[in-house]
């Protein structure tokens, strides 16, 4: 029997034994994917030793007996890079790993003993849970697969605040000028898209979410391939869509609209299919804080992003036969990231900003009774919760290292329970700092409620 064959017919009996579990680690651009996927995989791997991981029963109960990494399923998917990312967590000075540029995938074997016995359970059992990385930025292409060229077009230039148009004004200065009527350039239409695609990355570092096509920013393989050669054309409406199909092929919007159809059918929808939809639970990661830093318009832009983000997902329960041939998200965490940016009595308003954040989505998910939980967490703590006491009264307060070695003692301001109006965007701005990475002698990470999140991700396969 091939190989390739031999291990799909293993991971489908162990998905009938219900002992492989696939999470999708998801979220947008700096949520901190990296640091979660490397905690969450040395936590695993000092289970029953350094780690600390009280919230989740079998570890507290001392059924966790631990992990390790095994080869991973599909070998055309490169691996998650944990050594390097420990490596840069252990230099001197400590520093944050390096984000993910594509997809990464990693397998652990989880060993455990059941709480109590029962069908296919012995002394120990393990669990195979595969990880899955994905960058951000691609996560907002799926909508693209239900919608025309015309009709993008018209939602990235209208759904474009003041200073997002302002980073965008060369490039739609030299698309306006173009005819869609007209022979198109292949050289002009190249130079057109750079100018596109520089003025989203752009926008990413301003501190903008919602940005489309996400391969723009992360070309990988496809860099300077004409599949990526396309842009929206501004003034298109849909009035003008009968006359603008009959132009002939070699017209500059026959070629953009062509372009944009292959995106869809040759980029998102394989990845979507090959990818997304083999996934049994998810977690998705939201740099809340950094949200505020950046101010009214990116909070907002990060709102639309999220709802999108949460829309080209397939949630439902699933049954035997369900998990065997139609897997689908059964189970969903939302993480506020880097709550140990703020002081602990901030934490419970960071959770409930997150869940004000994706109000309509949650909603969504509860009609369909998917089981979803918010929740806020630092998958590594780089400070170090402190109180000061001035004149008899006591303020809390964080230490920590800044990013530039300066190390400080804080109060890093109040996070808002609830969607913040103008009027508070107006009298109250927002400067969360930036820590670097504590130093760490040996074992685990030290994390807020990483093991909360691993508890309701996993823990349900580990009774």
């Amino acid at each position: 029997m091939r190989q390739p064959l031999a291990r799909e017919l293993h991971d489908l009996l162990e998905r009938g034994r219900d002992r492989q579990l696939r999470l999708a680690v998801t979220g947008l651009s700096r949520s901190g994917k990296t640091a979660f996927l490397t905690s969450l995989v040395n936590q695993l791997r000092h289970a029953g030793l350094e780690a600390r991981l009280d919230l989740l029963p079998a570890a507290r109960e001392e059924r966790l007996l631990g992990a390790r990494r095994v080869s991973q399923p599909d070998l055309g998917v490169p691996r998650f890079p944990y050594d390097q990312a420990m490596a840069a967590l252990d230099a001197d000075p400590p520093r944050w790993p390096e984000p993910t540029r594509g997809i990464s995938e990693l397998r652990l074997s989880i060993r455990y003993r059941p709480a109590r016995s029962g069908l296919w359970r012995g002394d120990s059992a393990q669990l195979a849970l595969d990880l899955f990385d994905y960058p951000g930025e691609w996560l907002l292409d799926l909508p693209l697969l239900d919608t025309d060229y015309p009709s993008w077009s018209a939602r990235v230039l209208t759904g474009t605040g003041q200073a997002r148009r302002a980073l965008m004004a060369d490039w739609e200065a030299a698309a306006a000028r173009l005819d869609p009527a007209a022979e198109a350039n292949e050289a002009e239409l190249a130079a057109i898209a750079e100018q596109y695609a520089t003025a989203l990355r752009a926008a990413r570092e301003a501190g903008f979410a919602d940005l489309q096509p996400g391969r723009f920013l992360l070309p990988g393989d496809l860099e300077g391939a004409p599949v990526l050669q396309f842009f929206p054309l501004p003034g298109l409406t849909q009035a003008d869509a009968a006359t603008l199909e009959a132009l002939p092929p070699e017209s500059v919007y026959a070629t953009l609209a062509a372009r944009f159809r292959h995106y869809q059918q040759h980029i998102v929808k394989p990845f979507y299919r090959e990818h997304f939809r083999r996934f049994d639970r998810q977690i998705v990661l939201v740099d809340v804080l950094g949200a505020l830093n950046a101010g009214p318009e990116r909070f907002e832009d990060l709102s639309r992003a999220l709802g999108t983000l949460m829309q080209s997902f397939d949630y439902g329960r699933r049954s035997l036969l369900s998990r065997l041939f139609a897997p689908r998200i059964d189970r969903l965490a939302i993480a506020a990231t880097k709550a140990d940016h703020v002081t602990p009595e901030q934490h419970a308003h960071l959770t409930t900003l997150l869940e004000a954040l994706l109000a309509e989505p949650l909603k969504d998910l509860r009609y369909a009774d998917v089981p979803v939980k918010a929740l806020s967490l630092a998958a590594i703590r780089a400070t170090e919760a402190r109180d000061v006491v001035h004149q008899g009264e006591r303020t809390p307060a964080l230490r920590g290292t800044t990013l530039d070695g300066e190390e400080v003692l804080l109060f890093p301001g109040e996070v808002p329970s609830r969607l913040p109006d103008a009027a508070f965007w107006a009298r109250q701005g927002f400067a969360f700092s930036a820590f670097r990475p504590p130093r760490r002698e040996s074992g685990a990470l030290p994390h807020i409620r990483l093991d909360a999140a691993l508890d309701w991700l996993i823990g349900d396969k580990l009774r």
